[in-house]
């Protein structure tokens, strides 16, 4: 009987053991998932686009269609690449985010430009194909797949860099995949909420009825709607890539931006005690964000003048090569 007991209490203790590993993944998970957060915002106000004139009974399926290839985006080709970098080059994570935050950058400036009308930004567009609307469809849903892969890069480098050092690589690999799942899920399903709201809408208004009122209201509401989420999506693109270089700058050495801001950011909070925490934070995100829109702007005619070019004549080169 006291062996069975003995028995009892050491399943008892690896079973409060592993409540607390899971615990411990689960809150890892939600912190790098939080800090994550700020680049998907965008991506919640750009995907609505690519099913932009296609019938209402193909929208839903093809945000599915676009959310599967996130999820293969950020579990078959972005983590086993992130564990490989905590493993055996964690000195890249650093370099690689601040690559990502300065693109972040690049794409709210060129965004800003677009509203001032002074640069064009590509939009997808419906375009005839060969193949007609399957073969529209199968170019919309790989641009999005595309675009979303750099945006997946960046998440899953954020959310590596946000786990603690010295985490076993299995639960390195858990927190990363729960942050995928759940980013995933979280974004395209609020995509497709946003794409079937007005026709929601719609349907209310012809049923007639009490809920017919409401029904008009939300068709008026989602033109707005989705211009206020396209402001705030460019806002936190540009505010989250100046964070991420101004901090790298910081843990490369270069202290400056990033003792400034901190310096200015313990004045506001001085200057308003009663709101220490919020006027703190709310100079930070500030000076970040203008910190990254200097820098997209810069980098616009960068990559116009250099960087496209060199990508163009190295894929003229490959292209060339294999015909």
């Amino acid at each position: 009987m006291s062996g069975l007991l003995a028995l009892l209490d050491d399943v008892a203790g690896i079973a409060k053991i592993a409540a607390s590993s899971v615990d411990d993944v689960a809150g890892q998970a939600a912190k790098a998932g939080a800090k994550a957060a700020g680049a998907v915002i965008d991506d919640a106000a750009v995907t609505p686009k690519y099913v932009h004139g296609f019938s209402a009974s193909r929208e839903v399926p093809i945000v599915l269609r676009i959310a599967r290839g996130s999820l293969i985006n950020k579990l078959v080709i972005l983590l086993p690449v992130a564990l490989l970098l905590s493993a055996f080059a964690d000195w890249a994570i650093t370099p690689l985010l601040m690559l990502g935050g300065s693109y972040l950058c690049f794409e709210g400036a060129e965004k800003v430009m677009h509203a001032l009308g002074h640069h064009k930004v590509n939009e997808p567009q419906l375009q005839t194909t060969e193949d007609g609307a399957a073969g529209l469809e199968e170019e919309r849903v790989k641009g999005a797949i595309k675009t979303d892969f750099i945006l997946s890069a960046e998440i899953m480098t954020i959310a590596l860099a946000a786990i603690p050092d010295g985490d076993p690589i299995w639960k390195e690999a858990l927190i990363l995949a729960i942050v995928a799942v759940g980013i995933t899920v979280a974004v395209y399903g609020f995509v497709a909420i946003i794409v079937k709201a007005d026709d929601f809408g719609l349907h209310l208004v012809e049923r007639g009825g009490a809920l017919a009122g409401f029904g008009r209201g939300l068709v008026r509401f989602m033109p707005g709607f989705m211009k206020v989420l396209t402001v705030v999506g460019t806002a936190a693109m540009i505010w989250v890539g100046g964070q991420i270089v101004v901090h790298g700058l910081h843990e490369l050495g270069m202290h400056q931006p990033y003792q400034w801001v901190r310096e200015r950011s313990e004045a506001a909070a001085q200057a308003l005690p009663q709101v220490a925490g919020a006027a703190g934070w709310a100079t930070t995100a500030f000076l970040d964000g203008i910190f990254g829109l200097v820098l997209g702007f810069i980098l616009i005619p960068l990559v116009q003048h250099v960087i496209s070019p060199v990508i163009g004549a190295v894929r003229g080169i490959f292209g060339g090569a294999r015909a």
